[in-house]
């Protein structure tokens, strides 16, 4: 039996190249990355990181959960299947008309709720068991 090979760079795990990438950033989005991915980690102590798309952090736990890209003026966390979840908080600021996904840009500066964030970790999760 063959063992499933990672897409990941030179055979590194993918917890190792998103701690490269945060490190790289070296500034406010690479914090900002820290930050989100630690409260991901809470919600869903079971979280498997991916490294996908030539470069994109991905958090999955029986699907994707959601992707954290880091762009010039935002940190980008779309959720794969987020137009299906509640998002009572409003945290979704971004990707709203699309049908399948959303997105939560957080910009320099910009404060999370941690709790409603979690339970939006939780609900994806918990929407990845149903199907």
């Amino acid at each position: 039996m063959k063992k499933k090979k990672s897409a990941t760079t030179a055979g590194e795990a993918p917890s190792r190249l998103i701690d490269a990438r945060i490190k790289e950033l070296d500034d406010w989005r690479g914090k900002t990355l820290a930050r989100m991915r630690a409260l991901i980690k809470q919600a869903d102590p079971d979280v498997v990181e991916e490294w996908k798309w030539r470069g994109v952090p991905v958090w999955s736990h029986d699907g994707i959960i959601c992707t954290g890209e880091t762009y010039k003026s935002v940190v980008k966390l779309t959720f794969a299947k987020g137009a299906s979840l509640k998002d009572p908080s409003g945290l979704f600021n971004s990707s709203l008309d699309g049908n399948v996904r959303r997105a939560i840009d957080i910009g320099e500066g910009d404060e999370v709720d941690k709790d409603a964030f979690k339970t939006l970790v939780r609900a994806a999760v918990a929407l990845n068991r149903s199907r």
